[in-house]
């Protein structure tokens, strides 16, 4: 099998591969496997040879990847330096690296850094097109989304500064602290705005509560414009890529 044949079976599944697309199915399958153990707090034997059979299989992915990354990249031999800097094989590496815990104790850092075995999931998104849809869609729409988080950002500080300032540090009705610091106004403020309140922190003051009341409803507008922006924008690419899908079907 030459480079050529293996650059198109690990590159994602275009429709017109076969093979391409059973490993694309193949390393979903070994992406959620490897996610497993950590769903559990107790530690199995099973888990032992779930991650020496999951990070093998990743190793051996990466390195094909790097030995193709001229057909990928297009640079020539300068693909092959350039391939270990580019987004995913980052994200390849670090999925990677936490396993070897399984050679040692010597590997005490390499151990705290367990859950940076969710990273895998992210692997997972190579293989999806619908989630290259949705990040082009957020990529087109950046600009508006942008402003409207900044707005949000903006209105949360203002919002937590004001309830910082005027509210009693002790609640007169129960006795408990309401904004013992900053950040407490500052989460109270984002949970309020994002329509989810706890209830663990409440003003306790009539102007309190008026700016809360007011912060939720406002915070049913933050919410849904956004992802009225984002559904509009999503059907529209989903739209146009229909289109170009006939198009290629009556050409042929």
């Amino acid at each position: 099998m030459s480079r050529k044949q293996l650059y198109e079976i690990i590159e994602k599944d275009d429709g017109s591969n076969v093979w391409s697309h059973i490993y694309d199915i193949f390393m979903f399958c070994v992406i959620i496997l490897s996610v497993v153990p950590l769903m559990y707090w107790e530690t199995y034997p099973s888990f032992f040879y779930i991650e020496v059979f999951t990070t093998t299989v990743f190793i051996i992915d990466y390195i094909l990847r790097w030995i193709t990354a001229d057909y990928k990249l297009g640079r020539g031999v300068h693909s092959f330096f350039i391939y270990p800097y580019s987004f995913w094989a980052i994200i390849d590496l670090l999925s990677i690296l936490p396993s070897f815990q399984i050679l040692g104790s010597n590997f005490k850092l390499l151990r705290t850094l367990r859950m940076m075995k969710i990273l895998r999931l992210l692997k997972a998104l190579r293989y999806s097109d619908q989630i290259f849809l949705f990040v082009k869609v957020l990529q087109k729409e950046r600009k508006v989304l942008t402003a409207v988080l900044l707005f949000a950002a903006t209105y949360i500080f203002v919002t937590a500064l004001v309830m910082f300032n005027f509210e009693p540090r002790i609640n007169p009705h129960t006795g408990q602290e309401t904004f013992h610091t900053f950040f407490d106004a500052l989460y109270w403020s984002t949970v309020t705005l994002t329509t989810v309140g706890y209830g663990d922190l409440c003003p306790a003051t009539n102007l309190g509560r008026l700016i809360s009341m007011f912060s939720s409803l406002f915070g049913v507008a933050v919410i849904a414009l956004p992802s009225g922006i984002i559904t509009a924008s999503y059907l529209d690419e989903l739209r146009k890529t229909k289109e170009r899908e006939g198009e290629g079907v009556h050409n042929s």
